[in-house]
């Protein structure tokens, strides 16, 4: 019985009186299971953090804490300098007016005599521009060959500054020598030389100033980055464009596009098409180099590259691009013709410095300078050096052509006419003239009464010097002819009567008349005086001829016409040069005019000879042929030639009456195409007998001509001698 119960409570029974337990729910148990505390795993099994894989494990993440710790401290700290040094300049940035003309010297645009651009001084600025009214093209040209996301970066271009390096550590060149992968905005920030300004203490030339500001150096690199984004956030995308496009050097002294559009094309920025915006484009990268002045074909495969990009870059249409490629872009006239280079030197040299050479305005010179005439000269000597001078000759020249009151109409100061700054041999260059001087002897005597017909003595001559002996002068052929004209003796160039004339008349007035001429070097004081033993420079001999053509007043040669500043009406200087006092008579100047005709219609000037235009001129060859020279003039022009080596070296089988007498023909024969010929103002004189020894008379009673005497020891002074002359007293006196 009792068994039975047991049994029958094990079996989930309930005992008679007790009270029945609730069920516990599931999520009760569960939640009592999670309790439950786990057995730990044994050391070594299993992946926990035990064993030598944890322990790695535990420093690997260690490592990156710490990395990663320092990481983002050191970004802090970068971006909190970077940011500190972003604002500091951001606060240094001026209005963008201030940073379009950055120039610390200004420019000379000069004028030809009709008011023609023909040569640019200094650094032109064209005047502000900006990007969005220039021409499309040459945004688009700029924006595709220096930094085409230049609409999309922040100031910098990781990605470009990393290619960059790429491709210079690829070259074998440092990683920030070569290409600089510079945005738009970094070149800004070095134009603007990170807002450090010229400051002559620092830098002597503003050359060297503008070296160190494009140095690439690290230092210079992360000091670019906050400037940078400092423009970024100052200015718009198209003002930091527009400082570009006004403060960039495109060569040949433009600074800015539009500088260079007028320069080199003649016409605004924004005009420019496909073809001249690739080529303005392309003298970014090497301004000195790709410049069209210097090589225009070096400039027009340039610009087919950066036509190249623009295609490619969805500029322009592969219509487009063919059009540009097959019409390159090309000089306007005045950038091609590039005359007046010596010209232009000379007359920047005849103005202050202040408002030439150093201006710090830009200033404009009407000058005289006829253009055409200029390329006349510079082809003519080009002609005679291509065909008569041989091959590897270092032989120079120069050419000066003047109008009879001193305007220089053009200059040619070497063989290489398209230079600035160079040695100029029509100005600076001071060479013994030589037969070429005799005219002032003859102009003496003209002005004392002589006429062409009257005679002189070609025979042996000795004039002691005192403290040098005795000296005889001798004929080029080494004979003499005994009596002849003055014009004989002038057109033959013969030595000894010009002495004899000299001497008779007296080599101060002599001097003084060649000084008032305009001959202003030093003259020998000894009789050597009359064959040109004394320097000159060219310039001062045209203008001394032009005194003969003009009718006996002396010139002053000039270039400048008026000088004033851009912008202004009212010149600043005007002309500083022309006619100035009578030196001669003008019956003096006319008689001297009809010999220098003879000289080459049947002298030794007759080389020169122009058919149909009558002209005049004189040969001058100096002692040993170191200097050949040519003087002569038109009734329209005066024109000299000089040819000598710049070391003295003398000349070979060279003489004024040979290439300096076919270069001024070759100038002259171009300067006066299209002109009607003009006779020159002369006067003929009457022809005479040749004179009868003193006293004498001839068959038909007639007195003897007029007879240039023998020099004496003690001459009388120049008023007896015009005293002497008024009453007829010279006689005819044979050595």
């Amino acid at each position: 019985m009792v068994a039975d119960r047991r049994g029958g409570a094990r079996h989930g029974g309930t005992r008679r009186g007790a009270a029945k337990k609730p069920a516990k729910p599931a999520s009760t148990l569960k939640s009592a299971r999670s309790r439950t505390p786990r057995r730990a795993p044994r050391r070594g099994s299993g992946k926990g953090g035990g064993g030598i894989f944890g322990f790695f494990g535990r420093i690997v993440r260690w490592v990156l804490r710490l990395i990663w710790g320092v990481t983002w401290r050191a970004a802090a700290v970068v971006a909190l300098i970077l940011g500190g040094a972003t604002f500091y300049f951001y606060s240094q940035l001026p209005p963008l007016t201030d940073l379009l003309d950055g120039r610390s010297r200004g420019s000379v645009t000069l004028l030809d005599h009709e008011g023609e651009v023909f040569a640019w001084r200094g650094e032109t600025f064209g005047g502000q521009i900006e990007a969005g009214n220039v021409s499309d093209h040459l945004r688009n040209a700029i924006i595709a060959t220096e930094d085409r996301r230049f609409y999309g970066h922040f100031g910098v271009s990781p990605r470009g500054i990393m290619g960059a390096i790429r491709i210079n550590l690829q070259a074998g060149r440092g990683p920030f020598s070569g290409h600089g992968g510079s945005t738009i905005t970094q070149q800004v920030a070095k134009l603007l030389c990170l807002g450090v300004p010229y400051d002559r203490a620092t830098w002597e030339t503003e050359a060297e100033y503008e070296a160190d500001c494009r140095r690439g150096t690290i230092v210079r690199k992360l000091k670019e980055v906050p400037y940078a984004m400092a423009l970024e956030a100052r200015y718009s995308k198209d003002e930091i464009l527009s400082i570009y496009l006004n403060r960039a050097y495109l060569g040949a002294g433009a600074r800015g596009f539009e500088a260079a559009a007028q320069r080199y094309f003649g016409k605004s920025a924004n005009q420019v098409n496909p073809a001249e915006s690739a080529m303005l484009a392309g003298l970014l990268v090497a301004p000195s180099r790709f410049a069209p002045t210097a090589n225009l074909a070096r400039a027009q495969g340039r610009a087919n590259v950066i036509v190249g990009l623009m295609q490619e870059q969805g500029y322009l249409t592969m219509a487009e691009a063919e059009q540009a490629r097959t019409n390159p872009a090309r000089l306007s006239e005045a950038a091609e013709a590039r005359a007046g280079g010596y010209f232009a030197d000379w007359v920047m040299e005849s103005g202050p410095a202040f408002l030439t050479r150093n201006t710090t305005e830009d200033v404009i010179i009407h000058s005289t300078l006829d253009q055409y005439l200029q390329s006349a000269a510079e082809e003519a000597l080009a002609h005679v050096f291509e065909t008569r001078v041989r091959e590897g000759s270092t032989a120079q020249a120069a050419v000066v052509v003047m109008s009879a009151d001193g305007a220089v109409r053009a200059m040619v100061g070497g063989r290489r006419t398209q230079v600035s700054g160079a040695f100029n041999r029509a100005t600076q260059a001071l060479r013994q003239t030589g037969s070429a001087f005799k005219p002032f002897v003859y102009a003496v005597a003209m002005d004392l009464g002589y006429s062409p017909a009257d005679y002189v003595e070609d025979t042996p001559l000795t004039i002691n010097i005192p403290g040098s002996g005795p000296w005889s002068p001798r004929n080029y052929d080494r004979k003499f002819s005994g009596v002849v004209t003055l014009t004989e003796a002038l057109k033959r160039s013969l030595n000894v009567p010009a002495v004899r004339i000299s001497e008779a008349m007296g080599r101060d007035l002599v001097r003084r008349v060649a000084a008032e001429f305009g001959i202003e070097s030093d003259l020998a004081a000894g009789p050597a005086l009359a064959l040109g033993v004394s320097e000159s420079t060219l310039l001062e001999m045209t203008g001394a001829y032009a005194g003969i053509l003009n009718g006996g007043s002396s010139v002053t040669p000039y270039g400048l016409i008026e000088l004033r500043l851009q912008g202004d009406s009212t010149p600043l200087i005007g002309q500083s040069g022309g006619i100035g006092e009578r030196v001669i008579r003008e019956e003096a100047a006319r008689l001297l005019t009809y010999m220098l005709i003879e000289v080459i219609n049947s002298g030794t000037g007759g080389r020169a000879r122009l058919d149909g235009r009558e002209a005049a001129g004189k040969t001058g060859t100096t002692q040993s042929t170191r200097d050949a020279w040519f003087m002569g003039f038109t009734a329209d022009y005066v024109t000299g030639v000089w040819m000598g080596y710049d070391d003295n070296t003398p000349l070979t089988g060279v003489t004024g009456a040979g290439l300096p007498a076919e270069i001024w023909k070759e100038v002259m024969e171009r300067a006066h195409r299209g002109l009607p010929a003009r006779p020159l103002p002369k006067i003929v004189p009457e022809p005479r007998l040749p004179p009868l020894p003193p006293g004498a008379a001839d068959s038909q009673g007639h007195a003897p001509q007029q007879h240039v005497p023998r020099p004496q020891a003690q001459e009388p002074d120049i008023a007896q001698r015009i005293l002497n002359e008024v009453m007829g007293v010279f006689g005819a006196d044979r050595q």
